[in-house]
């Protein structure tokens, strides 16, 4: 279903459908960061929270010396630095390390903490592990009863010679027949697509569905438009309406399976979208070149 010129049209065809679960097709769920008050204000800037079945994501608006600490983190967790200006000290254990901001992040289990000494975004992800976060997000409703389709999660293996603190700058060439910036750990990828500074082609979109895991989208400039579609079955109580869904920046859209999807750049100026999957993707991860730190974090047995 996608366009010859996308490089996802390479890509092996999606598995058998696991069929509809007896309460029909779970939902899809957005936060919209700029239209509600940040779940914590205080002395280390504005954060908003959201989550999918499998992690949650927060945004911080992080004042001039901010300290954003973890305690007895279960798993590996990411930072985002959008902003090439914003530098975050990153301490983990016995190590510290400074990050020039235009990166993306991977930080050890444990104890760890992030220091940003001038006010700047900063995006952390987490598995739903760090259960004090996922108490923390609004659109907690939506996942009171697991979606079905999706396993339970599993972490990747570790990287051979054990975890660290690894950045990954996102001063990265466009390839041709590369999908985007794509990084993965052992319980995330993030794939930080090609900015977009004019709205989307709509002759060469890119309908397409996951069969059993979400897709998180998360808006950090511009504006978009996710649309959205789910299979008719033979039970006419299962079908869902279309939804054409207007997100602006800062956003969370958390797009769940099988439902048919895309996404619409609307402005004339920069709109940037960075998807998020957890665990990491293996079709993405099992084309040559597409994983930018693949030698760092291997891949399954089951690969």
């Amino acid at each position: 279903m996608y366009d010859k010129s996308d490089p996802r049209a390479s890509l092996a065809p999606p598995g058998t459908s696991q069929g509809v679960p007896p309460a029909g097709y779970a939902p899809p769920s957005y936060v919209r960061f700029y239209e509600t008050p940040p779940g914590d204000d205080g002395p280390e800037g504005r954060t908003w929270y959201a989550r999918g079945q499998n992690f949650v994501v927060t945004h911080t608006e992080a004042r001039d010396g901010a300290r954003l600490e973890r305690r007895n983190q279960k798993d590996e967790y990411v930072l985002i630095l959008p902003d090439a200006a914003t530098t975050a000290v990153v301490t983990a254990g016995d190590e510290r390390l400074t990050c020039d901001g235009n990166a993306v992040v991977f930080i050890p289990p444990g104890d760890s903490s992030i220091e940003i000494p001038r006010a700047g975004r900063v995006v952390r992800l987490f598995t739903a592990l760090a259960e004090d976060l996922v108490a923390r997000c609004p659109n907690n409703n939506a996942y009171a009863t697991p979606n079905p389709l999706i396993p339970p999660f599993q972490a990747w293996p570790a990287p051979a010679d054990g975890h660290r603190i690894r950045r990954y700058g996102l001063d990265v060439q466009v390839e041709s027949g590369r999908f985007g910036r794509i990084f993965r750990g052992s319980t995330f990828m993030v794939n930080y697509l090609d900015p977009r500074h004019e709205p989307r082609d709509i002759t060469k979109l890119s309908p397409h569905h996951h069969d059993d895991f979400e897709q998180c989208s998360l808006a950090l400039d511009g504006e978009f438009i996710h649309d959205l579609r789910w299979p008719w079955t033979p039970n006419m109580n299962h079908w869902r309406e279309d939804e054409h869904a207007f997100c602006g920046s800062p956003s969370v859209a958390v797009i769940p399976p099988p439902s048919i999807h895309t996404t619409r750049a609307q402005l004339h100026g920069l709109n940037q979208l960075v998807d998020i999957f957890c665990p990491p993707r293996l079709d993405f991860s099992k084309k040559p070149g597409w994983v930018l730190n693949a030698d760092d974090y291997p891949m399954p047995e089951r690969a």
